[in-house]
């Protein structure tokens, strides 16, 4: 009987193994496929942002994150969709930036 629960166990471990081989090749799939992507998205950003305005989008993304992707989501769709006729410099990009990048509240404290 022992014997029999040998087999079990190495197959057990052997249905593992696969499974976690299954589960590598696709993690690995995922990351090749969105370094991909994200190699896609840079390249039209090279092509509609001046160095200048690369750099502050760079700078932006930093801090703001999420900002910085809708914006290049936005301009990657304009460009995409031939709406975007000129190269978008640094006062172009501040202009966007500056509706979208929520502003600073002053706090006042007041000691009574």
């Amino acid at each position: 009987m022992a014997g029999n629960g040998d087999v079990e166990l190495e197959d057990i471990r052997r249905r593992k193994m696969l499974e976690l081989q299954r589960q590598h090749e696709y993690q690995a799939a995922a990351s090749r496929q969105a370094e991909t992507v994200e190699a896609q998205r840079q390249n039209i950003l090279r092509g509609i942002l001046t160095p200048e305005a690369r750099e502050r989008l760079g700078r932006v993304k930093m801090a703001y994150p999420d900002v910085a992707g809708q914006v290049e989501d936005r301009l990657i769709m304009l460009a995409q969709s031939g709406r975007l006729n000129e190269i978008i410099d640094d006062p172009t990009l501040k202009d966007i930036l500056s509706r979208l990048v929520p502003q600073k509240r002053e706090i006042k404290i007041q000691r009574k």
